[in-house]
């Protein structure tokens, strides 16, 4: 069972202030719930171990997806393939930063992998800072979180020119490059957390710009802002598959910039692989024994309750739980019926006592970082909650 805590909320206002805007949701309900779960610190150190445990499975897997070419498998679109396979070859295409959802991990149960939002994971504002001013504001111990997630993407800037030594030499190494950060304009949220993310580059030590993505010109010399001031990296708050099927010129741009060595993305290519919800089959076939997996395949699971998911599905859509006897108990409709799908094996996700249901988020940048839940139904959906936690 979820043990919660009531706390008092932050008033529209005040979120307001701090450039939260989406904080109610279009059925006019509060977003962010007034109260907090409550996690023991031994809970706390377990979604640490299996986030970083489950990481670096995904690294192995997607080795295992590049050397024997099975990119097909994982849907991914044909023109991002030698961008993928590029970024792959070079530690300076460094990963920023992801978000894992976890199912269990509260009340002795297990915890086991759900999908790794890799590329452009949401919920970055709420678990960084708002669930720690969510604790300021009751007057608790703000430490009383596992969350140093502004703390490690800010250092995990720093890597991209320290790779894998202590962030410490940083300084040393730094040469004045600069970072520009992209979102699509009319999307508060979308802006809201690029622009957060710029304020952690900028606080790591660099040169920084923010620039809509409709107004940033690119050639194979490299990525500008529309003053055409040139950038040696670019953030983009924009799923990589969006732009292989919408922005085909782009993509191949991109690759041009990537193969003359005039610009790095974040997040790379490659964690395209990683977002795909069909790595979850490659790693259920090269992990079978471990203890954060469910069983994941291509076809429909035989007499197993199992979750039918899009490979690039996001926010529950287009999701269907099927029973053992193959009935459908629950399904969403959305944007993504066309993506092949997979088959994941079912579990339940820890409730309340009103029977809510909860989701761990666990962010992860170059180790695990810090953590939130989404309360919700059977699929959490985008009218999902956001629910901050206390260490207790």
């Amino acid at each position: 069972m979820v043990k919660l805590q009531k706390v008092n909320p932050l008033d529209d206002a005040t979120l307001d202030e701090l450039g939260f805007s989406w904080h109610t949701d279009s059925d006019g309900t509060k977003y962010v719930s007034d109260e907090l779960v409550k996690i023991s610190s031994d809970e706390a150190e377990a979604y640490y171990t299996a986030t970083n445990e489950i990481y670096d499975m995904y690294v192995e897997a997607a080795e295992y997806v590049i050397e024997n070419d099975l990119f097909f498998d994982l849907g991914i679109p044909f023109n991002l393939v030698d961008t993928i396979k590029k970024s792959w070859e070079n530690d300076v295409h460094w990963h920023i930063y992801g978000r894992f959802d976890l199912a269990g991990g509260i009340d002795g149960k297990d915890i086991k992998l759900i999908e790794f939002n890799a590329d452009t994971p949401t919920s970055l504002f709420e678990t960084a800072l708002l669930q720690w001013a969510l604790l300021k504001h009751n007057d608790m111990d703000e430490n009383k979180q596992f969350n140093n997630v502004y703390e490690a993407i800010t250092d995990n800037f720093k890597r991209l020119i320290t790779l894998f030594e202590d962030t410490d030499s940083f300084d040393e190494k730094y040469d004045g490059w600069k970072i520009l950060f992209s979102s699509i304009s009319g999307n508060d949220e979308e802006e809201t957390t690029t622009k957060l993310l710029q304020q952690m580059a900028t606080d790591a030590g660099y040169n920084t710009g923010f620039e809509y993505l409709e107004n940033t010109h690119f050639d194979e010399n490299g990525i500008y802002d529309a003053d055409e001031n040139p950038y040696e990296y670019w953030f983009k708050l924009y799923p990589w598959e969006d732009i292989a099927h919408d922005e085909p010129e782009l993509a191949t741009t991109l690759t041009n910039i990537m193969q003359n060595q005039k610009a790095i993305i974040l997040n790379p290519a490659y964690t395209l692989l990683f977002q795909s919800k069909g790595m979850l089959k490659i790693l259920s076939d090269l992990f079978p024994e471990s203890p954060y997996l469910l069983k994941t395949s291509y076809e429909p699971l035989q007499g197993i309750k199992q979750v039918e998911k899009a490979v690039f599905g996001r926010e529950g859509a287009n999701t269907k739980i099927i029973n053992a006897d193959s009935s459908v108990a629950e399904q969403t409709d959305g944007p993504y019926e066309n993506y092949k799908k997979v088959y994941q094996e079912y579990v339940d996700l820890p409730k309340d006592v009103n029977g809510s249901k909860y989701q761990a988020g666990v962010f992860f940048a170059y180790e695990a970082c810090g953590m939130s839940f989404r309360k919700g139904s059977e699929i959490m959906d985008n009218m999902s909650k956001f629910v901050g936690h206390i260490i207790a």
